[in-house]
């Protein structure tokens, strides 16, 4: 039986009152559900370490324009050692591999963990990144960090200037490619499939097209 990690919840929901809405509790809170849906369809998951995880995984964000945006799932790292250390009913052979699995999830790392833990965590934070939510995520990000919709010579990216999400809002990325489960293969394509339908229907507003 997993761990009941109600008091490590609470804990990250105080430290991430004041995040920015696309990393804030709710999005811990989504990808702690896609880790706990993914590692029961996935045999030989360690449930303590993919939620303990999945909770403490962004404890530390900063704006993707910033230097140090980089040093983000490290820092959340270190400081997810430190919190599970002060309870002494976590497992503490377990406190590494939820170390690894956080120091290893950001995407811009492009890193893949050798732990079927680590992966599921990464499938599960990318889940969130697609899809309806994922959209709304990318919007307020944008905005947060004041950047344009699109390129107006460009709006979908398909010369070859290449992709550059710290100027453009909309340029987005095809994570489903980056999954590691058969679960969140599955899940990934249907939300692609609703990121294109998105998409299409931009195209036709913003190129006026019937």
């Amino acid at each position: 039986m997993p761990i009941n990690l109600e008091e490590i919840m609470r804990k990250v929901e105080l430290l991430l009152h004041y995040q920015s809405p696309a990393h804030d509790f709710e999005h811990v809170q989504r990808v702690y559900r896609n880790a706990e849906i993914i590692s029961k369809k996935e045999e030989g998951a360690d449930l303590d370490i993919v939620l303990a995880a999945a909770l403490l995984h962004d404890l530390v964000v900063y704006p993707k324009g910033s230097r140090r945006t980089n040093h983000s799932a490290d820092e959340s790292a270190d400081l997810a050692k430190k919190i599970l250390s002060e309870y002494k009913y976590y497992p503490v052979e377990k406190i590494e591999k939820v170390v690894y699995a956080i120091r290893t999830h950001s995407y811009s790392k492009q890193l893949i963990p050798s732990t079927l833990e680590g992966k599921i965590l990464q499938d599960a934070d990318r889940l969130d990144a697609i899809g309806a939510i994922g959209i709304a995520r990318t919007f307020s990000v944008g905005g947060s960090e004041n950047r344009s919709l699109y390129d107006p010579k460009d709006p979908f990216c398909e010369s070859d200037r290449g992709l550059d999400d710290t100027r453009w809002t909309l340029e987005i990325i095809d994570i489903k490619k980056f999954m590691h489960t058969k679960t969140a293969k599955e899940i990934a394509k249907q939300r692609t499939d609703f990121i294109e339908s998105f998409l299409n229907q931009l195209r036709n507003e913003i190129l006026y097209r019937e």
